[in-house]
């Protein structure tokens, strides 16, 4: 059996006994953007528990944002190419520590080797990333999670020959049992970190039970080195989700668990609106913390009594409990500001 490889992606190292890190993916172009407001985002992020972000580098319009992004070092960026081998080289002259791509789609062997013999010589790791709908001809008849694994091993083989090994692989599809397959098979054939994901997943509600429905059964079969849960919709949606995934198959402690009921008949208190409006804040609180939101009398008291914060809103009125205890009542307007007040006391 072989050993499993580590990669260290500018101090983060992926694979073995490491954790498993939670990825993102910069939800739009770098050129003409903010670039402050994308360092702002990447340091909420980070504070939510992320790891690592991509982004999409499209050309050389967006190499000043780009390098600027690498050079403040708040998490490993890597870099999502197609197409474009030159994109490949620009983005690691850039201070990218890691690329993503699909020697499928880069060119010519010589231009792939120029690629990598490029990170090599910066100390990049590159991930090979194959979807299940850009894969080669089929000329063999294979599954398509075989086909998917036979090509990223033929890639890594070419790497390896060309003296690179600080490889990472996806193999993802929309499919679930496709992705399950493939990864499975995967981790029995090479000792390269993997990255798990279910790509084109859909909305927030298809997206999270697909994803923990594959990741899941991976993550707790020891298979994945990264993981990104793939929404369409706000990216701190997909770490949160990917960081409640993690918690849930017991490969991360700490952090705020929320708890919250849904919203019911006998509500008196948006519970719902007062969770949306800090649900980022709280996932942020770099404390080990269970936090109660309920909307009305039945369940609040009950629940508060197995966290050690809970804010129960009735009418006008909301009440906090410390571990159990009545702390104190305030207004609703006011609720959100006593709770961070009771937060900062911990």
């Amino acid at each position: 059996m072989f050993s499993q490889k580590v990669v260290n992606v500018k101090g983060l190292l992926l694979g073995g006994d490491n954790p498993v890190r939670v990825q993102t993916m910069y939800d739009n172009v770098i050129f003409g953007q903010d670039v402050e407001a994308i360092l702002h985002k990447m340091r909420l992020l980070k504070s939510m528990g992320c790891e690592l972000i991509r982004f999409s580098y499209i050309s050389s319009d967006d190499k000043e944002n780009f390098t600027r992004i690498c050079s403040e070092n708040i998490m490993p960026v890597v870099a999502d190419i197609h197409f474009d081998y030159k994109m490949a080289l620009e983005a690691l002259e850039c201070g990218a520590p890691k690329i993503r791509i699909n020697p499928g789609n880069i060119g010519a062997k010589w231009k792939i080797e120029e690629v990598v013999r490029a990170a090599k010589d910066k100390g990049a790791v590159i991930r090979i990333g194959l979807n299940s709908g850009s894969l080669p001809k089929n000329d063999k008849g294979l599954s398509k999670s075989d086909l998917m694994v036979e090509t990223a091993l033929e890639y890594a083989s070419w790497f390896s020959s060309w003296g690179f090994e600080d490889t990472v692989i996806s193999l993802k599809a929309s499919d679930p049992d496709i992705t399950l397959e493939a990864n499975r098979k995967l981790k029995s054939s090479c000792p390269y970190p993997i990255h798990l994901g279910v790509t084109e997943a859909g909305g927030t509600v298809t997206s999270c039970v697909r994803s923990s429905w594959v990741l899941g059964n991976l993550l707790k079969e020891k298979i994945g080195d990264t993981i990104r849960v793939s929404i369409t919709g706000s990216i701190e949606t997909e770490v949160q989700a990917a960081i409640e995934i993690l918690r849930t198959v017991g490969l991360k402690k700490g952090g705020v668990r929320i708890v919250s009921c849904p919203r019911c008949g006998r509500h008196s208190f948006d519970s719902q609106g007062f969770l949306d409006r800090i649900q980022t804040s709280l996932l942020s609180v770099d404390r080990n913390l269970t936090i109660a939101i309920m909307g009305c009398q039945v369940n609040g008291p009950g629940e508060a009594k197995n966290a050690d914060l809970a804010v129960t809103g009735i009418g006008r009125k909301a009440f906090l409990y410390v571990r159990g205890e009545l702390s104190r009542e305030v207004d609703i307007e006011s609720a959100e500001k006593a709770l961070f007040e009771e937060i900062d006391k911990f």
